[in-house]
């Protein structure tokens, strides 16, 4: 076990006198650990920059009440350490887990409508175009090059912002960023974890973010839309999951850029913003990209 492990268990009171193994997890920008029935999150260096480790607090809690997370045993939001309880005969889904395991998109989309229909309610709300401004901003001040485009793309987007501005939608607690990573499949159920980013948002987000980052065919987003509709999907909620999995490509393309600057060994981030933004680009140009962004122009 890592000393600087051993020394922030010997601090967690409820873990303290732990003497078995620290059996390191996955984690794109944090470090995961599993000490026996209990996880042990550390967070990663730089994500205090973005991260509001309060509200991420409130959001675990929430989650962990509408039955769709596991529950919270230690949090400190000035550390940023938290402990939630391990979920046993889980897997940790990955886009072949999703194309692999059946139902599995469907069972993602009943644990997502689970969350959003729980009425718990979330500290900040997920803001698409201004958490673009804040990674922006952030940016601005690292030495990291924007994708040739970036900001012509944003300009384009403000069609996008307008459609959305003319159909409001409830908002609901969501998770925000659901990487196939943080879902766990029981293979009757699914669990979700990770709530970094969690806030009140559209709930068309959750599903359409989802199915870029499982890269779903169109038979999975139809499976993932029918499951949470438990029928056809409104044409406008369908047009708002379109449109979302392209800003979250346009917003992740700056995710990418941010670890880069911050030396996240993780992962090649430059390619990851890379491929980020142009996903996000060649969505735009479609001509069914196009189709829905009517449909909402014309609510």
């Amino acid at each position: 076990m890592p000393d600087d492990i051993a020394g922030l268990i010997a601090e967690i009171p409820m873990l303290a006198g732990w003497s078995g193994p620290a059996q390191r997890l996955g984690g794109l920008t944090n470090r995961v650990y599993r000490l026996g029935e209990a996880i042990l999150r550390v967070p990663g260096e730089g994500t205090a920059d973005y991260i509001d480790r309060t509200a991420e607090a409130v959001a675990a809690e929430a989650a962990a009440q509408a039955g769709v997370s596991p529950a919270v045993l230690y949090n400190d939001p000035a550390s940023g350490l938290m402990v939630t309880r391990y979920v046993a005969d889980t897997v940790t889904m990955t886009p072949n887990a999703f194309r692999a395991r059946p139902g599995a998109p469907a069972r993602a989309a009943l644990a997502l409508r689970q969350l959003h229909q729980s009425g718990q309610v979330f500290a900040t709300r997920f803001e698409l175009f201004a958490m673009i401004d804040d990674y922006l901003r952030l940016l601005s001040g690292k030495d990291v090059a924007l994708p040739d485009g970036y900001h012509a793309v944003v300009r384009e987007a403000e069609a996008v912002r307008a459609a959305l501005a003319r159909t409001p939608v409830p908002l609901a607690p969501c998770h925000c960023d659901p990487l196939c990573e943080n879902f766990l499949d029981t293979g009757s159920r699914m669990w979700i974890v990770d709530w970094e980013y969690a806030g009140m948002n559209d709930p068309m987000w959750d599903l359409g973010d989802l199915s870029v980052e499982a890269g779903f065919d169109e038979g999975q987003d139809e499976a993932l839309l029918a499951a949470y509709f438990n029928g056809p999907a409104p044409p406008q909620d369908q047009a708002r999951m379109v449109i979302y999995k392209a800003m979250c490509d346009l917003l992740w393309t700056l995710w990418g850029l941010i670890q880069l600057a911050n030396h996240n060994p993780a992962d090649d981030f430059q390619a990851y913003a890379d491929g980020r933004f142009a996903r996000c680009r060649a969505l735009m140009a479609t001509p069914g990209f196009a189709r829905h962004l009517a449909v909402l122009q014309a609510s």
